[in-house]
């Protein structure tokens, strides 16, 4: 098996899959990302983080086509070796599909990560690329007309972000770190969601404009939030 292959199912002659694993002198990739195949439709990062329990995620960049997600999605693992666990599960279910997981050549993860940029740019600058899918309008306009406060949710986050990342997302607010809170999960990874105080609801709304641009490779989702919300993650974060 070679790096040109940028898949980790190969067929043989009987149109069965080879056995994978270490045997007959493979050597693992260098590269730590997979990609994953035949994704249900409502997939989320969370149910990426459970199909690869106990394995050590950086990032999940869900592959979006004509604004729909394709139902492909490329995995970043912490180690090459941790791609390798992650090989093994190929063929598993996610709920009622089973999802094949492969190789994945270098290129290939860039050009994904570019084409979410790009689309993002161009939904975001004027709208002079693609258009936005009706969905995204839709949903714009029904938080356009929500109850804000001066808290915001982020939703779909880099699993690695920090709060740096966050207040430079937002930086023409000066926010501290004092008004950021990142979710995390019982064992201490970030589950990709956020809280973000502002100094008024007003202000918050303002940062709206924010809706659907990019941290790295990831589209960020906000949504009007509440203090009470904003205080449970904060107690949450001191555990």
């Amino acid at each position: 098996m070679t790096e040109s292959n940028p898949y980790f199912a190969v067929r043989s002659s009987s149109s069965s899959f080879e056995p994978y694993g270490y045997g007959r002198g493979f050597q693992p990739s260098t590269f730590p990302v997979a990609r994953l195949r035949g994704l249900p439709f409502n997939c989320s990062d969370v149910d990426i983080f459970k199909f690869f329990a106990g394995l050590d995620i950086v990032d999940v960049l869900l592959v979006s086509k004509n604004g729909r997600f394709s139902g492909e999605a490329f995995v970043v693992f912490a180690s090459p070796m941790q791609t390798e666990l992650a090989l093994q599960r190929d063929r598993q279910n996610m709920g009622r599909r089973y999802v094949e997981v492969f190789r994945c050549m270098k290129q290939d993860y860039y050009n994904a990560v570019a084409a979410e940029v790009e689309c993002g740019e161009n939904y975001d600058n004027g709208r002079r690329g693609r258009s936005p899918p009706p969905a995204r309008s839709k949903r714009s306009l029904e938080k356009d007309q929500m109850e804000y406060t001066e808290v915001l949710k982020l939703r779909g986050l880099p699993f690695s972000v920090t709060k740096s990342d966050i207040a430079e997302f937002f930086g023409d607010f000066n926010l501290t770190d004092d008004k950021i809170r990142i979710g995390r999960r019982p064992d201490g990874k970030t589950t990709g969601d956020a809280y973000v105080e502002f100094a008024s609801a007003e202000e918050a709304k303002e940062a709206m404009g924010k809706d659907r641009m990019s941290i790295g490779s990831r589209y960020v989702e906000l949504f009007p939030s509440t203090p009470d919300e904003f205080r449970r993650a904060e107690s949450k974060s001191r555990r």
